[in-house]
């Protein structure tokens, strides 16, 4: 448990004295030595004053033994919101709700262990208030991959269109609102400008973040016309913007006195959790740069949680890694040749092809094809080029799966000729295929065919009957040979499946080794 602040000694002020003793005798030592000066020295420094102005080693390794070593600590002396609590019923009844719920504080500190450095650091560059550090624990326990009700998004809780209005970028891959740096100055900037649009009051400006500049506005307008002050704690506000500054304010009395009400704070180290690392390449697996410089999937996820599924796709090219990592990182990557951790090939679509087939000739999912090539339903046309990402060096042979059928018949053909007479749903029933798929192999709008007409067929007769049977349960079982280098993770990923599923699949799926078969169930 942390002690409360203790005073110490003003370095600055010694120093200064230090200096001007100096400076006094230096002059009576030069006084002492003038009768004695010649001409010729008139052209030399010989004032021991000026080569002992700057402040004596032995003070700066003082101030620098004082540096604080927790984060909580530095944060302390950065505080300027403490006068604005006072005797407050509001702050009382917040303080007390942290006090009775210590656990939430316990987590949110050990999420924010990754990032606060880092916003205390940027919070001193603009000489903010260091209270504002605490804010995220009030929007989100520093939860980047915190979502609310209002599609508010990260550590700060930006919705899409404020988001967008601080060039956070919001994509299927990138989301600008869960990039830790990102974030955080868009934040700040935020709020700096609320805090100069209300006269420099933090407080209106906090309230303005929660509730919105125009609420708070409206609420100063109605005091102001009825004659009533039109300061934050007399403003009709909602009841989630009339909390919503008292739980900061509360919060900041528990961090800078925790013994005084019970509180257990974490120490964190004051300094930098992660480094940002400059990367050439444009497509990287999280999964696989962890694995380079030996760091958890899970670690790095949580250090750059703006890439939504994993690969750095239409964020910025730069990754934030552990401080002690960073170096490892840098020269891994300068050794890598120009070949990406992911590879990205171009497949244009032929006759006949379709999602699940081209997904289980280069082992991935139909899902993770439509989200890249930006596909909405599985429709699919000739010529149409797709891309696709693959292992470096991979070259599509074999199918990564089979469906199995109890009794597997030979493949039936790939094309049929449309005789006269003959329709769409007679075709369908011939070779036990839906009608509605023919319609989609072939890109027909409407349900009529001409007489010498070709229409592609996919699939085999036994497949389509075994599918039919479990449309109502769960598609054909999937069997998965397990490569050098898979772990559950990363299958669990590929397929897009929870990964206790895959476990509850594959009961004996502890410690997986090359060549071990995994029985999957895709829908």
């Amino acid at each position: 448990m942390l002690s409360s602040p203790i005073r110490i000694f003003d370095l600055d002020a010694l120093a200064r004295a230090a200096r001007a003793l100096v400076v006094v005798f230096a002059a009576i030592l030069a006084g002492c030595q003038s009768t004695g000066q010649r001409d010729e020295d008139q052209g030399v420094d010989t004032d021991p004053a000026l080569a002992m102005s700057q402040q004596p080693q032995w003070l700066e390794d003082a101030v620098e033994e004082r540096a604080p070593q927790d984060i909580w600590e530095r944060m302390r002396t950065g505080f300027k919101l403490q006068d604005e609590i006072g005797v407050n019923p509001r702050v009382e009844r917040q303080r007390l709700s942290f006090v009775s719920n210590p656990s939430f504080i316990e987590r949110a500190s050990s999420r924010g262990s990754l990032y606060i450095h880092y916003v205390v650091e940027r919070l001193e560059e603009r000489d903010m208030p260091l209270e504002l550090a605490l804010l995220p624990v009030i929007e989100s326990a520093y939860n980047p991959f915190a979502y609310s009700r209002a599609h508010a998004v990260g550590i700060w809780q930006f919705i899409p269109s404020t988001g967008r209005h601080f060039n956070l970028r919001q994509t299927n891959w990138y989301d600008g609102r869960r990039d830790i740096t990102a974030s955080t100055n868009a934040a700040l900037n935020y709020l700096s400008r609320l805090h100069d649009m209300f006269n420099g009051d933090w407080l209106l400006a906090l309230a303005a973040y929660n509730a919105g500049e125009g609420t708070v506005s409206r609420a100063m307008e109605r005091n102001q016309k009825l004659g009533l002050p039109t300061d934050y704690w007399n403003l009709p506000l909602p009841q989630e913007t009339q909390d919503y500054v008292p739980k900061l304010l509360a919060l900041s009395q528990l961090v800078m006195a925790p013994e005084a009400y019970g509180v257990n704070l974490s120490p964190i180290a004051n300094e930098p959790y992660f480094e940002v690392v400059e990367v050439k390449q444009q497509r990287l697996d999280l999964s696989r740069v962890a694995a380079m410089v030996d760091v958890d999937e899970d670690e790095m996820y949580q250090l750059n949680p703006a890439f939504k599924k994993r690969i750095t796709m239409d964020g910025p090219q730069h990754l934030l890694v552990p401080t002690d990592k960073a170096e490892l990182l840098t020269a891994n990557l300068a050794m890598m040749k120009p070949v990406e951790l992911v590879d990205w090939q171009k497949y244009r679509v032929r006759n006949g092809d379709s999602l699940h087939g081209i997904a289980n000739r280069y082992h991935v999912t139909v899902k993770t094809l439509k989200d890249i090539n930006g596909l909405s339903g599985n429709r699919l046309r000739v010529g149409q080029q797709l891309s696709i990402p693959v292992e470096p060096g991979f070259k599509p042979q074999q199918p990564l799966f089979q469906n199995v059928a109890s009794n597997q018949a030979p493949a039936r053909a790939q094309s049929h000729k449309v005789k006269s007479g003959e329709s769409l749903w007679q075709i369908a029933k011939q070779y036990k295929v839906n009608v509605k798929d023919l319609k989609r192999w072939n890109s027909l709008s409407g349900n009529s065919v001409k007489a010498g007409q070709t229409l592609a067929l996919q699939g085999s007769a036994t497949t389509s009957v075994t599918r039919s049977k479990k449309a109502n349960s769960r598609d054909a079982v999937t069997y998965y040979k397990v490569k050098r280098g898979d772990s559950l993770y990363l299958i669990a990923k590929r397929f897009n499946v929870e990964m206790e599923h895959l476990q509850r699949w594959n009961p004996r799926s502890g410690s997986l080794k090359p060549g071990q078969t995994l029985t999957l169930y895709l829908r």
